[in-house]
Protein backbone atom coordinates (compact mmCIF):
# COMPACT_ATOMS: atom_id res chain seq x y z
CA UNK A 1 0.00 0.00 0.00
CA UNK A 2 1.45 3.34 -1.05
CA UNK A 3 0.88 6.34 1.20
CA UNK A 4 1.22 9.98 0.10
CA UNK A 5 1.81 12.95 2.40
CA UNK A 6 -1.21 15.27 2.16
CA UNK A 7 -0.55 17.79 4.95
CA UNK A 8 0.91 18.34 8.38
CA UNK A 9 -1.07 17.30 11.44
CA UNK A 10 -0.83 20.89 12.68
CA UNK A 11 -2.65 22.08 9.53
CA UNK A 12 -5.81 20.22 10.53
CA UNK A 13 -8.25 22.07 12.77
CA UNK A 14 -10.56 19.91 14.87
CA UNK A 15 -13.87 19.20 13.06
CA UNK A 16 -12.85 21.28 10.02
CA UNK A 17 -12.44 19.32 6.77
CA UNK A 18 -9.42 20.05 4.58
CA UNK A 19 -9.66 19.33 0.86
CA UNK A 20 -6.55 17.80 -0.71
CA UNK A 21 -5.78 15.89 -3.89
CA UNK A 22 -4.03 12.54 -4.02
CA UNK A 23 -2.95 11.63 -7.55
CA UNK A 24 -5.79 13.76 -8.94
CA UNK A 25 -8.42 12.31 -6.58
CA UNK A 26 -10.23 14.81 -4.33
CA UNK A 27 -10.08 13.80 -0.66
CA UNK A 28 -11.41 15.41 2.51
CA UNK A 29 -9.11 14.97 5.49
CA UNK A 30 -10.77 15.43 8.87
CA UNK A 31 -9.37 15.52 12.39
CA UNK A 32 -12.09 14.69 14.89
CA UNK A 33 -12.51 12.82 18.16
CA UNK A 34 -8.75 12.27 18.44
CA UNK A 35 -8.42 10.58 15.03
CA UNK A 36 -7.75 11.59 11.43
CA UNK A 37 -9.97 10.32 8.62
CA UNK A 38 -9.81 10.54 4.82
CA UNK A 39 -12.98 10.31 2.75
CA UNK A 40 -13.66 10.91 -0.95
CA UNK A 41 -14.45 14.61 -1.24
CA UNK A 42 -17.37 14.39 -3.67
CA UNK A 43 -20.89 13.69 -2.37
CA UNK A 44 -22.44 10.57 -3.92
CA UNK A 45 -25.76 12.38 -4.35
CA UNK A 46 -24.60 15.67 -5.86
CA UNK A 47 -21.30 16.65 -7.41
CA UNK A 48 -20.21 18.97 -4.59
CA UNK A 49 -17.27 19.05 -2.19
CA UNK A 50 -17.86 17.45 1.20
CA UNK A 51 -14.98 19.55 2.60
CA UNK A 52 -17.33 22.52 2.52
CA UNK A 53 -19.69 20.76 4.93
CA UNK A 54 -19.77 20.42 8.69
CA UNK A 55 -18.35 17.65 10.88
CA UNK A 56 -20.23 16.32 13.89
CA UNK A 57 -20.18 13.01 15.78
CA UNK A 58 -17.70 11.39 13.34
CA UNK A 59 -19.88 12.33 10.34
CA UNK A 60 -19.47 14.85 7.54
CA UNK A 61 -22.56 16.60 6.20
CA UNK A 62 -22.94 17.71 2.59
CA UNK A 63 -23.71 21.42 2.65
CA UNK A 64 -26.03 21.28 -0.39
CA UNK A 65 -28.75 18.79 0.57
CA UNK A 66 -27.81 17.63 4.07
CA UNK A 67 -26.66 14.08 3.36
CA UNK A 68 -24.42 12.80 6.18
CA UNK A 69 -21.59 10.29 5.71
CA UNK A 70 -19.86 8.27 8.41
CA UNK A 71 -16.15 9.17 8.33
CA UNK A 72 -15.22 5.61 9.33
CA UNK A 73 -17.21 3.74 6.67
CA UNK A 74 -18.33 6.30 4.08
CA UNK A 75 -21.91 5.09 4.47
CA UNK A 76 -24.69 7.68 4.32
CA UNK A 77 -27.07 7.92 7.24
CA UNK A 78 -29.23 10.79 6.00
CA UNK A 79 -31.07 11.20 2.73
CA UNK A 80 -30.98 12.11 -0.06
CA UNK A 81 -27.69 10.18 -0.50
CA UNK A 82 -28.10 6.40 -0.65
CA UNK A 83 -24.66 5.36 -1.96
CA UNK A 84 -21.53 5.38 0.21
CA UNK A 85 -18.39 7.31 -0.67
CA UNK A 86 -14.93 5.72 -0.47
CA UNK A 87 -12.85 6.08 2.68
CA UNK A 88 -9.08 5.78 2.61
CA UNK A 89 -6.42 4.56 5.05
CA UNK A 90 -4.57 7.25 7.00
CA UNK A 91 -1.16 7.04 8.71
CA UNK A 92 0.43 9.62 10.96
CA UNK A 93 4.23 9.76 10.90
CA UNK A 94 5.53 12.48 13.17
CA UNK A 95 3.66 15.59 12.01
CA UNK A 96 2.91 14.16 8.54
CA UNK A 97 -0.57 12.97 7.55
CA UNK A 98 -0.34 10.27 4.89
CA UNK A 99 -3.22 8.87 2.83
CA UNK A 100 -3.44 5.84 0.57
CA UNK A 101 -6.01 5.63 -2.22
CA UNK A 102 -6.52 1.97 -1.42
CA UNK A 103 -10.07 1.91 -0.07
CA UNK A 104 -10.76 0.60 3.42
CA UNK A 105 -14.41 -0.04 2.62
Amino acid sequence: MTFVRVCGLGELEEDTPKRVEVDGTPVSVVRTEGEVFAIHDICSHANVSLAEGEVDDCHIECWLHGSRFDLRSGKPDALPATRPVPVYPVKIEGDDVLVSLTQES
